[in-house]
């Protein structure tokens, strides 16, 4: 019974939300995020890296189905929120995480196929070119995987991806362990002799600048889940740059409802492998959602996943707009609605506990993630 109050307490604290409904501006709630920390850390085997690299996911659980799953128990969703880490030199560690609830003045402890069509009717999606755009924020925060995936710059050394794009469920993907992150820069012309320096220094195209990787974290709940129903939920991941990235990156945020959202809208961009060497913007309504996933029909191509799916909202605190990540672009659904087949993208929501989970694997510090 102790654990199954400590959940209830757990999920109430979740949802506890001041929303701004009265206000004209569409408003960043304040939420009570829980804390995670670490309990134990257990050297596990060196993985294979035998996996393939797939660039969507899909499954055949629909928002109906998710809804209709019994809530997780509280040492289930322990056990979902504990994770591996992968190091460059291919050593691999799993890490058992405690969830905890404080109080509001900050006090002590609580308590402890056809996959490939993602495109509907008209193409929306726009190639962003010209270095003014993709050098400069928001656009200069999406960079590209070498596993052919999307991921948000989201702190000075860590990007947002799709935990797919690394793991498959049962095993890493090759390349993994010598995983890269690719960033776009303008190449220059090469000068000639007598020539105006600032007018042959202009770009002639972008090239990809890439940094190594030098350590990942991904949920238990993905490599359970092996993709399937409750995997997607957890289809996230972190990678941890060896060095820093010098850009401007973008926060990470828990997702609001949909209905609180600027026009029910997301936006998104990524490197869609049907137009190489091009960034992707989109955006698009919510069509649906879970506690953990948004449905929507946004134009996508696979590449395109891992992207992070942001919004701008007015942050009351701070008196100004704010662009933050609620969620990170997952892959295409099938879907059987009233024994009709629908097809969705879909996306990962950063609920109160992933956002505690993420924002202490880039901060290490968990007082520095109680404001979501």
């Amino acid at each position: 019974m102790a654990g199954l109050s400590a959940l209830i307490l757990l999920l109430c604290a979740a949802k506890d939300v001041m929303p701004s409904s009265s206000h004209w501006k569409p408003t960043w709630p304040s939420y009570r995020v829980p804390v995670i920390l670490p309990q134990s850390t257990l050297n596990l085997d060196k993985p294979q890296f035998d996996a393939e690299a797939r660039l969507e996911v899909v499954s055949p659980c629909g928002p109906a189905c998710h809804k209709s799953s019994p809530l997780p128990t509280y040492e289930e969703v322990k056990n979902y929120l504990s994770y591996e880490t992968l190091y460059a030199n291919g050593s691999l560690t799993e890490t058992e995480v405690g969830i905890y609830i404080l109080s509001n003045s900050g006090g002590g402890s609580q308590g402890k196929s056809r996959t490939k069509r993602q495109i509907y009717g008209y193409d929306s999606r726009f190639s962003i070119f010209g270095k003014d755009f993709l050098l400069n924020y928001p656009f200069s925060t999406s960079v590209k995987l070498s596993t052919g995936c999307t991921g948000t710059l989201v702190a000075e050394k860590h990007v947002l991806t799709a935990a797919h794009c690394i793991h498959d469920g049962k095993s890493y993907v090759k390349g993994a362990q010598k995983l890269r992150v690719g960033f776009l820069k303008p190449k220059l012309k090469d000068s000639s002799k007598g020539a105006n320096i600032t007018n042959s220094a202009m770009p002639e195209k972008m090239k990809f600048q890439w940094i190594r990787v030098k350590r990942t974290h991904v949920p238990k709940g993905w490599i359970k889940g092996n993709a399937n129903d409750i995997g997607m939920d957890y289809d996230y991941a972190l990678l941890e740059l060896k060095k820093p990235h010098k850009r401007k990156f973008m926060k990470i945020g828990v997702s609001p409802p949909a209905r609180h959202l600027p026009g029910g809208r997301i936006h998104f961009s990524g490197y869609d492998n049907d137009r190489p060497g091009n960034l992707v913007y989109r955006f698009c309504d919510v069509k649906d959602e879970t506690y953990d996933l948004l449905y929507q029909q946004c134009d996508a191509q696979p590449g395109a996943s891992g992207s992070g799916v942001y919004v701008r909202m007015w942050k009351r605190q701070n008196h100004k707009w704010e662009r933050k990540i609620i969620g990170i672009f997952s892959g295409h659904q099938w879907v059987d609605m009233n024994g009709t087949p629908q097809d969705f993208n879909v996306a990962v929501r950063i609920t109160p506990l992933k956002y505690a989970q993420i924002c202490y694997w880039i901060k290490g510090n968990y007082l520095d993630c109680r404001e979501g």
